[in-house]
């Protein structure tokens, strides 16, 4: 018996990365798994991955940006499954442009926060109805150490912050609903944005590196748990989709190797 038997989860952006990663987890604990993804090409080799390893899975496109997309995504995951138990968001990301507040342009602002805290709402607000009907069940939010911390990306930091408060006011709405929501805050995990973004960089590769490298060496010293492979996010996640996480509601767990505690200084990355 797997600790996810006969439930369906609803995951968005799990074409990649800690979501990609979280649907293989749910599959391997027995949940069947809807999906949700933007990009065509990596939402149906995800799809693929999770039904060569036995399990029952649903890709469906969708802009988790946009009301009417989210609501199909949703209802196309029902007519599957019959059902929805979990509801992961993790679709978000950042902007190279999101910069100081008084220099960001208005479309970055806009765009960062559509990605990473409205569509959640409209992820929740199309999903929840069928976490009660079916009795209850786990809402998992994914945000980030910098939402507890700040950032130099403030667009970025804001949504993730959000994110936090979100999660909380879900979990004091639908309590009555028998629906727990938390959130997880990871440090730095390595996705494939990030590996594309952060390794292999001219900067890090110097002979004698700069001040930006410098500071990812000395925080790989003070923080050696922070950085992280998406089947350890994903860990958590299946923790908090399963009964054995009952007693956790309204809560984030800062799987961050303690930058979010006991910050010392902070390098800049997202």
């Amino acid at each position: 018996m797997g600790k996810l038997d006969n439930k369906v989860a609803f995951l968005t952006g799990a074409g990649a990365g800690i979501a990609k990663a979280t649907a293989l987890a749910f599959n391997r604990g027995g949940a069947k798994v809807a999906i949700i993804e933007l990009n065509a090409e990596t939402g149906k080799a995800a799809e693929r991955q999770v039904r060569e390893a036995g399990g029952e899975a649903l890709f469906v496109e969708t802009d988790v940006t946009q009301d009417d997309s989210v609501k199909r995504a949703v209802a196309a995951a029902v007519a599957k499954f019959g059902r929805l138990d979990i509801i992961m968001n993790c679709a978000g990301g950042s902007l190279e442009e999101d910069v100081a507040v008084h220099e960001m342009d208005l479309k970055v602002w806009h765009h960062t926060i559509n990605l990473n805290l409205l569509h959640p709402f409209l992820t929740c607000r199309h999903g929840i109805p069928h976490l009660i009907k079916a009795g209850g069940g786990s809402i998992i939010n994914i945000t980030s150490h910098l939402g507890l911390m700040g950032s130099v990306k403030p667009a970025y930091a804001a949504t993730k912050g959000g994110i936090i408060a979100f999660t909380r006011t879900l979990a004091a709405q639908y309590v009555q609903h028998n629906i727990r929501a938390n959130a997880i805050a990871p440090g730095s995990i390595r996705t494939e944005r990030q590996i594309k973004r952060y390794e292999n960089k001219d900067y890090l590769l110097a002979e004698k590196p700069g001040p930006a490298a410098r500071a990812r060496m000395v925080a790989q010293k003070l923080y050696p748990f922070s950085r992280g492979e998406p089947g350890d996010v994903a860990a958590i996640a299946v923790f908090l989709a399963s009964d054995e996480s009952r007693m956790l509601t309204g809560t984030t767990i800062a799987a961050d190797g303690g930058r979010s505690s006991y910050l010392r200084f902070y390098t800049g990355e997202d």
